[in-house]
């Protein structure tokens, strides 16, 4: 498990309430295929996304919301109610680049801002989000129809066969009762590897790679590097929720939205 802060003897037990390692979402260990995952998570921006909050009424004496290391030199256990609780980030397992807590105040207006509609919860947009995402083709081609957010992806033009990996079935996720189908094309596609890295006089690379590409299964695991925010991320979880691809986003995305910081009462608050 990885902390932005040394952890003290006596905040053990804590941590032991987490399974998470190393900030490495997989979901459920009943899951069959334990590549899609979700890693790498790092959440930042709230400290500025609730100042700009408060800007349209000029209300930033109001603001009750704070950096754990920042309250006049004290440690958080003397002022912060979580203190020693699941809410932690001093000591939880949440990645933050830097602890913040957010105050009463400051959670009932932005509640209220996100009951008024997307247009008054702008701040939301500023609160970031990144993470590595290993998941298949056809889930990336669904979660393309959101476009506020970047990403950067392994290219299947450059290393596809440009690799000194195999390509074996583990690279895909596939129904059981075409393992037989998956395992021609995946034979396919190794067999087209090993001739396009090691060529002879007559070999056309730019022809294999062709072939290839339009082989290449919408199962093929891809990973992305991906920026988005909390405004996005709650779009897609009240759209993805009961999803029919449910390993996929409701298992596995829904489950890493819920463990981010602050979720239940931004991402998911329903009034």
């Amino acid at each position: 498990m990885e902390f932005v802060f040394p952890v003290k003897e006596q905040e053990i037990s804590i941590l032991e309430q987490y399974n998470e390692v190393n900030w490495t979402f997989i979901g459920s260990q009943n899951r069959r295929n334990k590549n899609l995952k979700f890693e790498n998570t790092e959440v930042w921006g709230f400290e500025h996304a609730l100042r700009g909050m408060r800007n349209p009424k000029n209300s930033w004496d109001r603001s009750d919301s704070f950096n754990c290391l920042d309250k006049e030199g004290e440690h958080c256990s003397k002022f912060c109610k979580n203190y020693n609780t699941e809410k932690c980030f001093m000591y939880g397992n949440y990645r933050l680049k830097t602890p913040f807590v957010i105050g009463d105040n400051d959670m009932k207006l932005a509640q209220n801002l996100i009951k008024a509609g997307d247009e008054h919860s702008k701040f939301m947009r500023m609160i970031h989000v990144s993470v590595d995402v290993d998941m298949p083709r056809y889930w990336w081609s669904e979660a393309d129809t959101y476009h506020f957010n970047t990403k950067n992806s392994c290219s299947t033009m450059h290393k596809l066969l440009d690799n000194d990996n195999l390509i074996t079935k583990d690279l895909f996720v596939w129904c059981e009762e075409d393992e037989d189908i998956v395992g021609a094309v995946v034979n396919r596609l190794e067999s087209l590897r090993q001739e396009y890295k090691n060529p002879t006089y007559s070999t056309d690379k730019n022809r294999l790679l062709v072939r290839a590409k339009r082989l290449l299964m919408e199962g093929f695991l891809q990973m992305r590097t991906w920026d988005t925010n909390y405004a996005e991320l709650r779009n897609m979880y009240f759209q993805r929720r009961h999803h029919r691809l449910k390993e996929e986003w409701v298992d596995i995305f829904c489950r890493w939205v819920e463990s981010l910081p602050y979720a239940e009462e931004l991402i998911m608050y329903e009034g």
